[in-house]
């Protein structure tokens, strides 16, 4: 998708900068709430005084994107969505096509979301209490649907199995589309998923939502209670994304992307189409801040997928 040139932004320490079309690639499908951020994102950072170039690429839990952005020349013409994904591919690839700290330089952080515990209408589970108790009493009867092995999904599953003792069969699709056709299909009991790509089912009544893996209730959804509420304390998994490009790019090029991300972030009709798929942009984020994120997250990631056994499919 090429994204139309936009008037010149404010003066800045790269006034170079850009000087062809910028590539911003994404780990994910067109629709995706990664895409969905990129393009948002995308319209108005041809401000700067070039195109922006979406391009999608999913698959291979993101790698297959950010090879592209590890490889490219460092002058940040090229740029890439990240996000849970990132942190988790080293501990679940047996070979990774680049280096996550050494390869890539993180940006800005753009926007959270969170994970909603879903199940089809019919289902007779109305709780996360009724999910434990059925799990409990039928063990290694259950079924999840997850987005594919090592997605947000499945590892909320996973932090979801282990805080509630539970035994249950995790079963991987190729997508979210496709695990919520087979749970509202009733081929499987129930599932995680993004908040954007869940809440127009939820919405319409196609899928009914038990809690939500968030810190807090989602002002999307006040009245659904997060499932630390429900009586499993510290359950938590909140999903990001973010920008990142190749090492190696100057810093002030890295400082006047963040900076025009960041005034993007802060238009109120950017922050209401955002907000009302689920997805909270970052008030205060650059360069500095999303790397020390990074890098104490990582390896907290790479135990968690290493401990639980996740491998990639």
């Amino acid at each position: 998708m090429l994204i139309a040139t936009g008037p010149a932004g404010p003066a800045s320490a790269a006034p170079d900068y850009p000087s062809k079309p910028i590539r911003l690639l994404v780990p994910g499908a067109a629709g995706s709430p990664p895409d969905t951020v990129a393009r948002s994102v995308g319209e108005r950072l041809a401000a700067l005084g070039q195109p922006v170039i979406v391009e999608n690429r999913p698959g291979a839990v993101g790698t297959l994107a950010l090879s592209a952005v590890a490889r490219a020349a460092p002058d940040g013409h090229t740029l890439g969505i990240i996000g849970l994904p990132h942190l988790v591919a080293p501990g679940l690839l047996r070979v990774m096509p680049y280096d996550t700290e050494r390869d890539l330089v993180p940006i800005v952080q753009l926007v959270r979301t969170a994970n909603v515990l879903v199940v089809p209408p019919s289902s007779p589970v109305k709780t996360v209490d009724d999910l434990i108790a059925l799990a409990k009493s039928k063990p290694g009867i259950v079924t999840f649907a997850s987005a594919g092995n090592g997605t947000p999904s499945h590892l909320a599953f996973e932090l979801f199995r282990q805080h509630a003792g539970i035994d249950a069969i995790h079963v991987p699709f190729k997508g979210i589309p496709a695990a919520f056709s087979a749970l509202m299909g009733e081929q499987v009991d129930v599932t995680f998923s993004g908040i954007a790509a869940a809440l127009p089912l939820i919405k319409t009544a196609r899928l009914r939502a038990l809690g939500t893996a968030a810190a807090a209730r989602l002002p999307v959804l006040p009245e659904l209670p997060t499932i630390a509420e429900l009586g499993l304390p510290g359950f938590q998994l909140e999903e990001w994304y973010g920008l990142a490009t190749t090492a190696g790019t100057p810093a002030e090029v890295i400082d006047k992307i963040a900076s025009e991300v960041v005034r993007i972030l802060a238009m109120p009709e950017i922050r209401a189409r955002l907000e009302s798929l689920g997805l909270s942009p970052i008030d205060k984020s650059g360069p500095e801040s999303f790397a020390k994120m990074i890098r104490a997250d990582l390896p907290r990631w790479t135990q968690f997928v290493r401990g639980a056994g996740i491998r990639s499919e």
